[in-house]
């Protein structure tokens, strides 16, 4: 998949401006309380599923692009960079520190921004502090070990680990 361009409009810039003051709220705002899950849900625009949990502080670029499904859990200083938009299945653990990137620049001039999605099919588990880079899906019921760089698919019911990641076994074995 190659990359979409993106050249900042208007309307991308107020979105990060609105996503990095929600995101600030909700970083001060006393958890499990309504005021916090209605601000979780004014970041994401009422994307995020039931049963779904939001542990601050986080960070999300633009929570406008982020769908995330039913009982999924996102851990403390996770780092979203969405410009390029992430879907988030049902199911899905995220751990503390992961960053999930949908964009990068272009080398030859870094004010155009390059964006791919990224995918996290239901039940995958994201360990701490790995990074998902753009284009990145990671497949059902697969499992990213703590630390790992994805730099591509990762198919379902694998686990994958290291820099770059690479398959280590199946779920099942």
């Amino acid at each position: 998949m190659d990359y979409e361009i993106i050249r900042m409009k208007d309307e991308d810039a107020s979105e990060l401006i609105r996503s990095e003051k929600l995101c600030y709220r909700i970083s001060m705002t006393q958890p499990y309380t309504r005021e916090y899950d209605y601000l979780v849900s004014e970041l994401f625009k009422g994307n995020i599923g039931s049963g779904s949990t939001v542990h601050a502080p986080f960070h999300c670029t633009e929570g406008s692009k982020v769908r995330i499904g039913r009982d999924t859990i996102i851990m403390y200083n996770v780092d979203m960079m969405s410009s390029g938009g992430i879907i988030i299945g049902d199911n899905v653990m995220i751990a503390a520190g992961t960053k999930i990137v949908t964009n990068n620049h272009d080398y030859t001039d870094h004010r155009t921004l390059l964006t791919k999605p990224v995918v996290l099919k239901d039940n995958c588990w994201l360990g701490a502090s790995c990074v998902i880079l753009p284009g990145v899906t990671v497949g059902e019921n697969s499992v990213v070990a703590a630390g790992a760089v994805v730099t591509r698919d990762v198919p379902p019911d694998t686990v994958v680990g290291g820099v770059p990641a690479k398959e280590i076994k199946k779920t099942h074995e």
